[in-house]
Formats: structure tokens, sequence, C-alpha cells
């Protein structure tokens, strides 16, 4: 079987599955605590031995995750293509309204086969900027099973934000159901990896 024809027509779908079944995942505790307690081996030197505070291993971790979700995106994804897509997407919409507004019925029948091109191409865009997600959750989400695990080892870890007034729990809720580690690995992924995409070059999804 030629895996990039299978991948190219049925990659979504596993992208999806899989993603589902990372979310089912967190719900099984054993394999949870299974996956952590493997990981703890390798990362608790840097909490135990090195003495690093843990929401500065947070960012580390989520510097790493920005890094590795750039890199894969860098190369699943035809940003080149996507970017003369989005163009030529600009260009059609502008001349599809002039055409309506003109009242111009030839024209705009000719469009409107058009715009089905148009919108399937779109389609088949958006279907590949999921698919890398997959590659991705097998890295990132044995890294939250250990965040997880480790944080019900040290459940008195705190961090203090600007716009708080003091130290809060990493475990206590900042945002409706949030805790704050998540809310604090979220705002250093999303951050570090901008600067992560604009060194590579690569385009927003």
């Amino acid at each position: 079987m030629d895996f990039g024809r299978f991948w190219d027509k049925y990659g979504l779908y596993v992208a999806l599955l899989f993603m589902f079944a990372m979310m089912i995942s967190y719900s099984i505790e054993w394999l949870r605590v299974g996956v952590g307690k493997a990981l703890d081996s390798v990362f608790a030197p840097f909490v135990e031995t090195f003495g690093i505070p843990f929401f500065i291993l947070i960012v580390i971790l989520s510097a790493a995750t920005g890094l590795y979700s750039s890199i894969i995106q860098k190369y699943t994804i035809d940003y080149e293509r996507m970017n003369e897509v989005q163009e030529r997407m600009k260009g059609f919409q502008k001349e599809y309204r002039e055409a309506l507004l003109s009242k111009d019925e030839k024209k705009i029948k000719k469009m409107d086969t058009k715009k089905d091109r148009m919108m399937k191409e779109q389609l088949e865009l958006s279907q590949q900027q999921f698919k890398p997600m997959a590659y991705i959750l097998i890295l990132t989400v044995p890294i939250f099973f250990w965040l997880l695990y480790r944080l019900s080892q040290i459940p008195d870890a705190t961090i203090t934000l600007p716009y708080q007034a003091g130290a809060i729990s990493l475990t206590a809720p900042m945002f409706w159901i949030l805790p704050a580690w998540i809310v604090w690995y979220m705002l250093c992924s999303i951050t570090i990896s901008q600067v992560i995409r604009k060194a590579l070059n690569i385009g927003g999804i």
C-alpha cells in the first residue's frame, strides 16, 4: 500500500480519530499514571537533582512543545501553496463582489463554477492543517501525563503571575476549570511558538 496516497486520502480521519483517542485516554487512570511514572525517571532529576522550580520546568517543556510542533507543521503543511490559494481566494472574492454589484448574470454563473473549485481547494488545505496534530499529540500527551503525575506528588507547588496578588497553587483553578499550570503552559507555549515560527518562517494556522 502506498502510505502517501493513503495519508492524503484518509489522513484527516486518522488524525481526528487519534485526537479523540488521546482525549479519552485522559480518563483512563492506569494509562495516565503508568505513562506519567515511566516519564518520571527521565524528568524527575530536573526537579529533584538540579532543583529547577516546577513552573520553570513547564516553561522548558512548553518551549520543546512549540519547537517540535512548529517543525512538524513546517514539513507536513505546504505553506507556499496555502498562501497562493489564500491570495487567489482574496482576488476571487473581490471579483465576485464586483460581479454581484454589476448584476452581470453571465459572469456570476461562470464564477459560481469557479467558486466550487476554490472551496474544494480550501477544504483540502484545511484538512492538511489537521493532519500534523496526530504527530504532535503523540509527543505532547505523554508530557501532560507526566505533569499531572508529578503535580500529584508535589501538590504544594506554586506560581506567581504578574496579574495575581500573590502565589497560587499550580493545581488551583484559574480560568473556569482550567488549573494554573495548564494556563501557564499554554501562555508559554503560544508565546515561544510565535518566536520559533518567525525564525523558521512558518505561516500562521
